[in-house]
């Protein structure tokens, strides 16, 4: 299943039932996980851990050096779960700083061009779009969806379950749940339509929209909603909302103009 063309470095380690297709190359340092595909013209450099059945198409350049212009060859990390999606011309780049990750989880799909920078965290079943781009640093989680042309600052972080509109510049972080939008994106509501389709039930909703309503309608500060937020009795769901917003770092990103949230 390696195609006589590919150039695979000794120290690599293959799983069963890999395929690796023409003028592919495979460097110093990669562990290959069983049942994973690599259409052709795929480099894997390392060192890079990759899990069970993951797919990369064509032209795909996995665990390159970080373009943080601090690095100075020092030892740094990819981890790739299982059963992940790189379309053609992906690229994602290992750590900065010694020892450090930059880690993906399993089942996401990663569509043309899409850029992931180093020491990024994605989550599971996530999927960006064509050329949804991340700088360094950010933290992606679970269920987000990624418009193409997308970009996200770094250090920001995009919550659970929310999406974020196609050309969209995310310059703070996105809190679970919502739809953010727009150059800067700002949140316009919740993720009404991913939400029902995750099977979230209309008290689940309605209690995330409390918490949205209480940040984003009220007049208050973060510090003030989260405070009377956590005055009452929280679901798991508006909980994991008010955490999200009472530990941010750089900020959430703005309110937009009354949209989705407004729906009973």
């Amino acid at each position: 299943m390696i195609h006589p063309t590919a150039l695979i470095d000794p120290s690599a380690q293959i799983g069963a039932d890999v395929t690796i297709g023409p003028y592919c190359i495979i460097g110093a340092g990669v562990e290959i996980g069983e049942g994973c595909w690599l259409q052709n013209h795929v480099t894997i450099m390392g060192p890079t851990k990759i899990g069970k059945n993951n797919r990369f198409f064509c032209y795909g350049s996995i665990g390159q050096q970080t373009q943080d212009l601090k690095y100075s060859a020092e030892p740094t990390y990819l981890e790739i779960g299982d059963n992940n999606t790189f379309r053609e011309f992906c690229s994602v780049h290992r750590a900065t700083s010694v020892g450090d990750k930059t880690v993906i989880g399993s089942h996401n799909s990663f569509l043309s061009y899409v850029h992931i920078a180093h020491d990024c965290i994605v989550g599971n079943h996530v999927i960006f779009s064509n050329n949804g781009t991340l700088a360094g640093h950010v933290t992606v989680e679970d269920h987000v969806i990624l418009g193409g042309l997308s970009a996200v600052h770094q250090f920001c972080r995009i919550g659970t379950r929310s999406i974020i509109g196609g050309c969209s510049k995310i310059v703070q972080d996105v809190p679970p749940y919502s739809t953010a939008d727009g150059n800067p994106a700002r949140a316009r509501g919740l993720n009404i339509v991913g939400l029902q389709r995750a099977g979230f039930s209309r008290d689940q909703m309605r209690a995330i929209r409390v918490a949205f309503r209480k940040v984003y309608r009220c007049g208050l500060n973060n510090a003030q909603a989260v405070e009377e937020l956590r005055s009452t009795e929280l679901t798991p769901e508006a909980a994991r909302f008010t955490d999200f917003v009472a530990t941010t770092k750089r900020g959430i990103v703005a309110g937009g103009k009354v949209g989705d949230d407004e729906e009973e």
